[in-house]
């Protein structure tokens, strides 16, 4: 497997004007203030915006600071962002061939919902540990590996007893999974995503002399339309979560 097959570059259009138009999204409404204030990013913090995709959380760290480096491995992703942003510093590599960038030139490392999509993540951790400051920091978002498992895990109703509960098929064991990025359209675009149980990552970062400092879990803002199961669906919401965001310090 070559890391272009887990790029969204060729998805790049659409991905750009989904995060764009979709004032709703995941994205603007969970992810970016939690974000924000987990990272506590300084305007004197060099900031790397790890797999930037086309710049979204990107421009929001350069309202804070001058000094932000996006990378990802897509050209496509880095000439939209790199036409939003001439204030930032854009980096065409993938998330672990950071020869780029000088050892011990970042403070935070942010890298959000992307490492489902980096197959050598031991390298992107070892290569993380090489770049950032002595204490520095990486904030990892991911989708909730233990609840949100590729075509693993779903929803479910249970008739008896009015309840709607989720439904894990796997955990402990590690897949990837082709993901189509447009169901139901006759022009087919998949990416590949890696599921990982959460020993996995902690191992791996542990192992490349990181410690973990901050781990919160993550809840979705949206609620059902009226109907007969809206209450249900909605009290569910607030206790499944579906991300999990991590905050690892270089131990050094």
């Amino acid at each position: 497997m070559t890391n272009k097959e887990t790029s969204w570059g060729h998805v790049a259009d659409w991905y750009d004007e989904y995060l764009s138009l979709d004032t709703d999204s995941y994205h603007t409404k969970v992810v970016l203030p939690n974000l924000m204030r987990v990272m506590n990013i300084l305007p004197t913090d060099r900031v790397l915006d790890l797999a930037c995709g086309s710049g979204f959380f990107t421009k929001e760290f350069c309202k804070v600071s001058p000094n932000v480096v996006g990378l990802d491995i897509s050209k496509e992703l880095v000439d939209i962002a790199q036409k939003d942003l001439k204030e930032a510093h854009f980096i065409v590599s993938s998330a672990d061939d950071l020869s780029d960038i000088k050892d011990g030139t970042i403070n935070k490392i942010a890298l959000v919902l992307a490492i489902q999509n980096i197959e050598n993540v031991k390298k992107m951790f070892s290569e993380c540990a090489r770049v950032l400051v002595a204490l520095g920091s990486i904030v990892i978002v991911m989708n909730h590996p233990t609840f949100r498992i590729p075509k693993k895990s779903s929803w479910g109703w249970d008739e008896l007893q009015k309840k709607q509960y989720r439904r894990v098929d796997e955990y402990l064991s590690e897949s990837k999974t082709s993901i189509d990025m447009h169901p139901g359209q006759k022009d087919k675009k998949e990416t590949i995503s890696f599921h990982r149980p959460l020993q996995y990552y902690f191992k791996l970062a542990f192992s490349a002399g990181f410690v973990a400092t901050r781990f919160e879990e993550w809840i979705s803002h949206k609620t059902s339309e009226k109907g007969p199961r809206k209450t249900e669906e909605d009290r569910t919401r607030k206790e499944i979560p579906l991300f999990l965001c991590l905050e690892l310090r270089k131990n050094i």
